[in-house]
């Protein structure tokens, strides 16, 4: 029990230590891009809180490999979508079904996308997406999908999990998939 709760502070040390060198590596970028607008809209709808603007800007993890950025923020046009996963992102951390989470990637262009292995028809690709590593990720899937049953539908849920563990959740249609990007892969089964 010790030994598991040493990783666990071990983890939590080297996920704060990954944060701010990826907070310091957002201002860089930050200082190069008129965000002015974007952050205005995220005001402006109450959902500049929900989470920290460098991590909804995050693109994908594979971005170096990619000769692409580490962030980037989604062309004027496709903020409503932006708008549409956060307000359902609000409501799952409201009503606590998600709990502490990270969101990891978000909008991804075109390119990125299919350099990082996305499917040609993404939701990120439509700012529309949002990957999150999940604190308490069993908890979480259980209740993820009772959600998803219940209210999936009203919110145009789409929710799957990677094979790394990670949950992919958007609003660009209700449906839930898995590794072989079927429902019957789907870890809501």
């Amino acid at each position: 029990m010790l030994k598991g709760m040493l990783a666990l502070l071990l983890l939590s040390a080297l996920v704060v230590q990954a944060d701010e060198r990826d907070e310091a590596v957002f201002a860089q970028w930050a200082a190069m891009h008129d965000l002015s607008g974007f952050k205005r809209m995220l005001a402006g709808n109450r959902i500049d809180a929900i989470v920290p603007l460098y991590q909804l800007l995050r693109t994908a993890s594979d971005w170096e490999k990619c000769s692409a950025e580490p962030f980037s923020a989604p062309p004027q046009s496709l903020w409503p979508s932006v708008k549409s996963t956060l307000q359902l992102l609000k409501a799952l951390s409201d009503m606590q079904v998600l709990g502490e989470f990270e969101m990891v990637s978000g909008y991804r262009d075109p390119q990125l996308n299919a350099c990082a292995g996305g499917a040609p028809q993404s939701a990120h690709t439509r700012a529309f997406a949002v990957d999150l590593i999940i604190a308490t990720p069993n908890d979480a899937a259980a209740r993820l999908c009772a959600f998803w049953r219940l209210e999936g539908a009203r919110w145009n849920m789409g929710l799957s999990q990677y094979a790394s563990g990670r949950i992919h959740i958007d609003t660009a249609g209700y449906r839930t998939w898995g590794d072989d990007f079927t429902y019957k892969s789907s870890f809501c089964r």
